[in-house]
């Protein structure tokens, strides 16, 4: 009797692996199946199976809720001078962080509604806004947070995320010369 069960919980980790596919009949009907459709099956799409585990490193867990109730973005723009301290600082510290670039007028209209102000660095940790790069005062926010004082990230886990404008338009800069994205500040 128990060899059953043990034939079948030999079969999981094969069936974890499986190939899925998706595919629509003739009918409109959506199926899913672990078994290729046959030939006037449209829109066929192979997909992989769920194992139930990310390939991604899983987090520490104080990382982790730091960063779930308190997320951490940094807003920056090409030639500012204070944004490659603000970005070693994180980075150093192992803070799994959005980082932002402002290049359009968008970006910045987004920019003057999240901080109030025009110029980069922006730092924001969870609600609070830093508007300008001071490392001491980044220290005391994320230590507030709950963020470890030291990385905690495992290896192969990369801290920062870049966020892409939307939509390529034309650089504020270029759309305004004087501009504050143009003249990121440099604290």
């Amino acid at each position: 009797m128990y060899l059953k069960y043990l034939g079948v919980l030999l079969l999981l980790p094969a069936l974890a692996q499986a190939q899925m596919y998706r595919w629509v009949d003739d009918n409109g009907k959506v199926h899913y199946s672990d078994q290729p459709p046959a030939g006037s099956a449209k829109n066929v799409q192979k997909q992989a199976a769920a194992s139930g585990q990310s390939t991604a490193p899983q987090l520490p867990y104080a990382l982790q809720m730091a960063v779930k109730n308190f997320p951490v973005t940094l807003y920056t723009a090409e030639g500012c001078k204070a944004c490659g301290p603000a970005r070693e600082l994180l980075s150093k510290r192992g803070i799994p962080y959005k980082d932002v670039a402002v290049v359009t007028q968008q970006d910045v209209a987004k920019l003057k509604s999240v901080a109030g102000v025009e110029e980069v660095p922006v730092l924001t940790v969870g609600r609070e806004v830093l508007t300008s790069f001071d490392s001491s005062a980044y220290q005391i926010s994320l230590d507030a947070a709950g963020y470890p004082a030291t990385s905690q990230l495992p290896p192969g886990a990369q801290g920062r995320q870049s966020v892409k404008p939307a939509e390529k338009a034309a650089p504020a800069a270029a759309a305004n010369p004087g501009g504050p994205a143009a003249q990121p500040a440099s604290k």
